[in-house]
């Protein structure tokens, strides 16, 4: 069942589009992940979706109904779709459970599962100056889904969170879909955050959908250097090069391959690897980079084993995805 369908959506700025012939859709409590850098018009197309920006041309649909922007009614937007921006304000000196009411149309046990849901029954009596930047994220949140929305969008959540409160938020996100039966689309700019929540993402550049998939397929199989870029480490491999003779059949199409370190493996039979020396070993945590030039290329290689220093002789093959 679609739940959004957004159709060649652009927006101009004196300089250039902001938004160019933008098209996708959501599916009901599909998680859809934007992903881009900054400047990309990730937050302009979300703030279209919620109808608070007026495209210059193109559709949004909420089920079989059309998301009306600011020049089409005086309340604009969908009263199904809700938006927390990164700039949320909050009423000050008020207690949370003041701030909730006000919005409020739930009943007693309702509000009690929301409450559970966004982790603030604990911060019911507290003022909201009290509270610090996750917790009050978490009431505004909260002070949206309280109205009933199926679709959430979130701006940028994970920004100027430290991992405690990003790891609270994520499970918040995940249990708004699975308990509360509310679509989410998020925009995020970092790969840890979103590859292993969302179900498609959108890789957006100057204001074009240059990419749309499945996570795997996003990070196994970026359709240029930027997207592979957005979503870690990468190796180039040119058609051309014949450093992989194991590479000639997926580069019968000329062009270049983007393989990601754990695909490139450090091997101890020199007949089956090409020898390269190890000029660099990076510790990061549960794995090694190990950067190995291999006739000229730097190539990067994903190890659990450390047991490397600069100036060995090794040999490297290439793994397929």
């Amino acid at each position: 069942m679609t739940l959004l369908k957004v159709s060649a959506v652009c927006k101009q700025a004196d300089d250039g589009f902001i938004l160019n012939n933008i098209s996708f859709s959501q599916r009901k409590l599909q998680k859809i992940a934007i992903a881009g850098e900054t400047g990309s018009g990730k937050t302009t197309l979300l703030r279209i979706i919620a109808g608070l920006v007026q495209p210059d041309s193109g559709e949004v649909w909420f089920g079989n109904e059309k998301v009306k922007g600011p020049l089409d009614e005086v309340v604009p937007g969908h009263p199904d779709i809700c938006y927390l921006s990164q700039d949320f304000e909050l009423p000050n000196f008020l207690r949370v459970e003041q701030v909730l009411e006000y919005a409020n149309t739930r009943s007693e046990e309702e509000a009690g599962i929301l409450f559970e849901v966004c982790r603030i029954t604990h911060l019911l009596n507290r003022k909201t100056d009290q509270l610090s930047g996750g917790e009050r994220q978490r009431i505004a949140m909260a002070r949206l889904l309280i109205s009933y929305p199926k679709l959430l969008l979130l701006d940028e959540p994970f920004s100027n969170l430290d991992r405690v409160h990003k790891n609270i938020l994520k499970s918040i996100i995940q249990d708004i879909g699975k308990r509360l039966r509310i679509s989410v689309i998020l925009i995020s700019h970092d790969p840890e955050d979103i590859l292993s929540w969302a179900d498609k993402i959108l890789v957006m550049k100057e204001g074009q959908l240059v990419q749309k998939g499945s996570p795997e397929k996003i990070y196994r199989q970026p359709v240029n250097e930027y997207t592979a870029g957005l979503f870690g480490n990468y190796n180039v491999i040119d058609p051309t090069n014949t450093l992989f003779p194991n590479l000639v059949q997926p580069t019968k199409n000329k062009k270049r391959m983007f393989v990601r370190p754990e695909n490139i493996k450090i091997v101890f039979n020199r007949n089956k690897g090409i020898m390269g020396k190890v000029i660099d070993v990076n510790f990061c945590g549960c794995f090694y980079e190990i950067e190995v030039e291999c006739s000229e290329n730097a190539i990067t290689v994903k190890t659990e084993s450390g047991n490397f220093t600069k100036g060995d002789t090794v040999y490297v093959s290439f793994s397929e995805c």
